[in-house]
Order: structure tokens, then sequence, then C-alpha cells
């Protein structure tokens, strides 16, 4: 069974989604950023966050100053295997085939490619929902050089699956784990990994999603409401925390545990934009420096 997904503008997540995402200041995560000093280099920097992410599948570490982009690398590589940033749109962007420079200095677009340098909201999602879950990241690394304007810095927004999950009702569940885009290879929105629920999922907007749904027991009707119960249920306020960006502070967010997205940030003025270096990372064991 097929069909298309397209929100409708009294769907409750739309609401919801422009109240999140409007900029407002949301609680921080518990975990707290750990101070870490250069004098253990990039290892001393993993076994900090390897330690974090076993915990809660988040990573924070404040750093006197941000790594250089060769320690950067190194520290993604430690992490596992870098994906390579080979995307045409942004590549004006891309340093080293690997990282990303997001750089907040552009206007609201409907190229999602250039929506990661935009000024305005970017929808929850979780990274490469598109792709088959073994080419999918399962670590965003992301480093602040600038936070942008003081007053009206974007943040990254985090939603927790676990928590999204335990919204919805079980026959939503149970449907999600059936239903997947319309797309070769790709796994179900919601999937079971060690005990946890995982989502491969992003906001489309008012962008058509199509699905494929692999049995006939639910109707169309049903995985819409599925579909439109999980967004209503990513943009509830209550699970949703914030990084507050601030030089050297360096987080990874682990791909199976977060949503994650970012809060409008219209340029005020400042006489520097924000500017994030961004890693992804697919499943590896990293290396030994």
């Amino acid at each position: 069974m097929r069909g298309t997904f397209l929100e409708q503008v009294d769907d409750p997540h739309v609401a919801l989604r422009a109240a999140l995402l409007d900029g407002r200041a949301l609680p921080a995560p518990e975990l707290a950023a750990q101070p870490v000093t250069d004098e253990g280099g990039v290892a001393g920097i993993e076994a900090v966050l390897r330690g974090q992410l076993a915990r809660c599948g988040l990573g924070l570490v404040a750093l006197d100053e941000p790594l250089t982009s060769p320690d950067f690398i190194a520290l993604g590589e430690r992490l596992g295997e870098l994906t390579p940033e080979t995307d045409p749109a942004v590549q004006p962007n891309v340093e080293s085939g690997r990282i990303l420079h997001l750089i907040s200095a552009e206007g609201n677009t409907a190229d999602v490619c250039r929506q990661p340098f935009s000024t305005g909201p970017l929808s929850l999602h979780s990274e490469g929902s598109g792709r088959p879950a073994s080419g999918q990241p399962r670590y965003i690394v992301l480093m602040c050089l600038h936070p942008g304007d003081d007053e009206n810095a974007a943040q990254t927004v985090l939603v927790p699956f676990a928590a999204v999950d335990a919204r919805l009702p079980a026959v939503d569940r149970e449907i999600l784990g059936h239903v997947r885009y319309d797309r070769p290879g790709v796994p179900t929105v919601r999937r079971v990994v060690d005990g946890r629920p995982v989502y491969s999922f992003r906001d489309f907007q008012a962008d058509a999603l199509d699905w494929v749904c692999d049995t006939d027991r639910f109707a169309p009707q049903e995985v819409r409401g599925a579909l439109a119960g999980l967004l209503r249920a990513m943009y509830d306020e209550a699970g949703a925390r914030a990084l507050r960006w601030r030089p050297g502070l360096l987080a990874v967010i682990d791909n199976t545990w977060w949503f994650h997205g970012r809060s409008a940030a219209p340029f005020a003025g400042s006489t520097r934009h924000r500017h994030l270096k961004r890693l992804r990372i697919t499943t590896g064991t990293g290396k030994a420096m």
C-alpha cells in the first residue's frame, strides 16, 4: 500500500512547530558540558564523550578554544568513519571534503540543501532519514566557532526519541513500524534497536512525503493519522531541550537517540553570523591516534 502525506494548516503540529522553533529560550539538556583542557589532546576529549554518549546519547564538552580543523577531523576519526560531504549544493561550505561550515548567513529558503545555512528555523529530523540504516550517520559532531547575535542566537533543538515514543498510542507505534519512505532500502519510520525506539524521519513541512506500508492491515487514513500523531509528539515542548552555543562548545548527538533541529535566529545586525563546524560519522569503532 502506498500513499502521500501532506500536512494541513489545521494539523496540530503546525502550530506546535511554529511555537517551538520561534526562538524562545528552551531548557538546556540535563547533561552539563564538561570542561576539557588540551592536555589530553583529542584522546582525552574522546574519553569524556564516550562516557557521556553511553549514558544518554549526547556528549558535551567545553573547550578553552575550538579545535583546529585537523584536530577536529582527528577526533571524528576516533569516533568512527567520517561521512564525505558530496552534495554539490553545499560544496562552497565544505573543508577537506568532510567538514561542513554551518554559517547562518542566508535568508529563509525552500531549498532543503541550503536551509542549514539560513537564519530561519530548521524542522526536526533524524539525520539521513532517506538513506538505508547502514548509511545513516550514527553521530553528528558540532563545534561552535562563533554563536552569532548574542541576543537572538539560534539554538540547536533536541527532542529524545524515547519521549516522543511514549506520547504515541500503541497502535500508532505499530503502524509506524510498518511504514517507510517510498524509497529503496530505507528503514521503517520506527524500529527498535538494542531495546530502544529509533526513528528515521524528518518533518517535510509543506512538501509531500510519499510513503509505503508493508502490510494491508491499516487503512491509508490510519497511516496519515499515525504520521500526524508523530509530528504532534515531536513538537510537544515538554520534551524539548536546546543547546545555546558559545565558542569552544562541542556537542556529539547520537542519531539513534534524538531528533534535532534549529530555532529561528533572524540576523539582527551583529558583526558576525553564527558559525558551527559539523562532522557526520557512520557506525565504526574509530581508530587510535
